[in-house]
């Protein structure tokens, strides 16, 4: 069981991430499994339970009300990440919604990650009564993720903990970076980018992926068609993507002329809209460094 009073600093450089992932290894020793779970509708809550033993840590993201339609009574902790403004949750309102659907019992608390260099970490007080830690992982992925963008909360704790040499099985649920009917996603982070270095992974036996066959289709063609070589299938496969990508692009541009007076409309209703507040302090901030 992870003890509710363990001590956990902020993170904000290399060397204490160094300190963060041994206070994290102790956190962790007593748990078989870590499973990440996403808000998808992909998600199937009781199926996870049922797969998973007693000794498993199940974590979850944010508004977790996407996913739990009731407390959840296994052993849990609840990830929130901050924005430029603090932590999402506290910023928006939720932690009083979101933090009713765990058990007290199995619950370990609230951790509040950051992954991006504008991000801002909010005071365990912000949280009310619940044992908040707070990890930084900024520095974990300058060297190499896209500057452009910032990793999403799953991504990010997934890489991280597979650095620590846990001798824990790490498993993703729901992370399959889809827009469904319900949730989308987020233009600032490079999805396509997280999924690849995921399948890899999961292919090398680092992590686990639920619902997801770690063979390669298209690696297994070598095997059963000698004649074609790994570059000669990568060359043809580039040649089909790129083929459905131009017939796309070309359904997209008649979508686009079609919808042209219904994004005018959708354009004069958001400029005749209030604005919220998250759009007053960036209007406030803005002035300010003016």
């Amino acid at each position: 069981m992870i003890d509710r009073d363990a001590r956990f600093e902020k993170a904000g450089s290399a060397a204490i991430v160094a300190a963060a992932a041994d206070e994290w290894r102790s956190l962790l020793a007593d748990y078989g499994d870590v499973v990440l779970v996403a808000n998808s509708d992909e998600v199937d809550i009781e199926e996870l339970k049922r797969r998973f033993p007693d000794t498993t840590l199940f974590i979850f993201f944010n508004k977790v009300f996407k996913v739990l339609s009731e407390p959840f009574t296994r052993h849990s902790m609840l990830f929130s990440r901050s924005g430029t403004l603090g932590a999402n949750l506290v910023k928006s309102g939720k932690v009083d919604k979101v933090l009713p659907y765990f058990d007290t019992r199995t619950f370990h608390g609230v951790v509040n990650i950051k992954a991006g260099p504008n991000e801002q970490l909010s005071p365990a007080s912000d949280f009310g009564d619940v044992h908040v830690r707070h990890l930084d992982l900024t520095d974990v992925f300058t060297p190499f993720y896209p500057r452009s963008s910032v990793p999403t909360t799953g991504f990010a704790l997934c890489f991280w903990l597979t650095t620590l040499n846990l001798g824990t099985r790490i498993t993703l649920a729901g992370f399959s970076s889809k827009r469904s009917e319900r949730y989308k996603v987020l233009d600032v982070h490079d999805w396509t980018f997280e999924q690849v270095l995921l399948r890899l992974m999961f292919r090398k036996g680092k992590i686990n992926i639920v619902g997801r066959d770690a063979s390669n289709p298209y690696a297994d063609l070598c095997a059963h068609f000698p004649e074609f070589t790994p570059a000669d299938i990568e060359l043809t496969a580039n040649e089909i993507i790129d083929e459905r990508l131009g017939n796309l692009s070309s359904i997209v541009d008649r979508l686009m002329d079609v919808t042209r007076f219904l994004r005018f409309l959708d354009r004069t209703w958001k400029s005749l809209k209030p604005r919220s507040r998250k759009q007053r302090q960036w209007d406030s901030m803005e002035n300010k460094r003016r």
